[in-house]
């Protein structure tokens, strides 16, 4: 099959399968057009290295400052000001994944918090999921479109409402297509199998009811959030003991998330920075102690940023870390500093 981007038209009997391949091709699913044959079908997630030097503006076309933190219910605005507001590199976007969301007005509290440098552009929520990209003020002038869309797993009411599933935006800004997945996944370690199946329905379900079949494909898709996959194969206080000495880097093989991207299972083309912090999971609330409960769960990288970019995008990956000066939920937040720069100039559309 050929670039689908350079087909226009279809018959009649063929639409609905052009639609089909263009919204997979949309979040990344296909080999064709977006995907790069050498990179959709490369198991396993590529660890990219940290360049601390950031060359914002002008030798980047986009700077982007992605955070996702599960709040656990709870709210602390100091805590929640301090993620977005105290940054020491300069973006043009700002991507905040939440999970776990209290009823609370959190979006006017993160746009008091941004006032002097950045606005709103778009949310998007599901109860406890949700999703904000902020730009500059003049983002206007940049702003070509955006949409949202939701995808409900399945949830429980209650307090915390701790609903599963993913919210997403697709937005077009400085002629560059992107789309961000905010996602909360299935808890425990043994739900393993559970958490691949549902990644796989994001996939196929997200935007399929808003798509345009005509849109330009992505150039970089980010997922974010509470992946909720587990350290195993390892005992707990074993796992500590490596954490208390530096070495958690040791911990990744036992990692879930990058165990089954090897298998082919998730996120095939996607790159991850290299973990280097500790795991964000679970921690007594309001310390940095890990969990002392009668359950002693294994420290876990349950929250984490993963990305794929087109192949006439190359992206530097500037920081990724965890924020454990926060300190009113069971995670900690976890941030990343992409920039993105064409290897060619972009097509404009007509």
């Amino acid at each position: 099959m050929g670039n689908l981007s350079s087909i226009y038209h279809v018959h009649a009997g063929e639409g609905e399968r052009f639609k089909y391949l263009r919204r997979k091709r949309m979040l990344g699913v296909t080999s064709s057009g977006y995907d790069r044959d050498h990179d959709y079908h490369r198991k396993g997630i590529k660890s990219v290295g940290v360049d601390k030097l950031c060359d914002f503006s002008p030798y980047s076309d986009l700077c982007l400052c992605v955070v996702t933190w599960n709040m656990n219910g709870q709210v602390c605005y100091q805590d929640l000001e301090d993620m977005v507001a105290r940054n020491n590199r300069k973006f043009d976007l700002l991507v905040l994944g939440l999970q776990e969301v209290p009823r609370k007005n959190i979006s006017r509290r993160l746009q008091a918090a941004l006032l002097d440098s950045h606005i709103l552009l778009g949310k998007a929520t599901m109860q406890s999921i949700h999703l904000y990209v902020f730009g500059p003020k003049d983002s206007d002038l940049f702003l070509k479109d955006i949409n949202m869309d939701k995808r409900s797993i399945w949830g429980c009411g209650g307090i915390i409402r701790r609903k599963k599933g993913a919210v997403g935006i697709r937005i077009n800004y400085k002629g560059i297509p992107m789309v961000f997945i905010s996602c909360h996944l299935s808890a425990h370690a043994y739900n393993v199998g559970k958490r691949n199946s549902e990644y796989k329905s994001v996939l196929e379900s997200l935007f399929s009811k808003k798509f345009n079949p005509y849109a330009a494909p992505p150039k970089i898709i980010v997922w974010l959030g509470d992946l909720n996959y587990r350290i195993q194969g390892i005992e707990t206080h074993f796992a500590r003991n490596l954490i208390k000495k530096d070495l958690h880097g040791q911990l990744t093989s036992n990692d879930q998330l990058l165990q089954e991207a090897e298998r082919g299972e998730i996120f095939k083309g996607y790159s991850e920075g290299t973990i280097t912090f500790k795991p964000t999971y679970k921690y007594d609330v309001g310390s940095s102690n890990y969990d002392t409960s009668y359950k002693v769960r294994v420290p876990s990288w349950t929250d984490r940023i993963l990305f794929k970019t087109d192949e006439d995008i190359n992206a530097t990956l500037h920081s990724y870390e965890s924020m454990d000066e926060i300190h009113s939920s069971d995670h900690k937040p976890v941030k990343a500093h992409i920039c993105l720069k064409f290897t060619k100039v972009p097509a404009i559309d007509g």
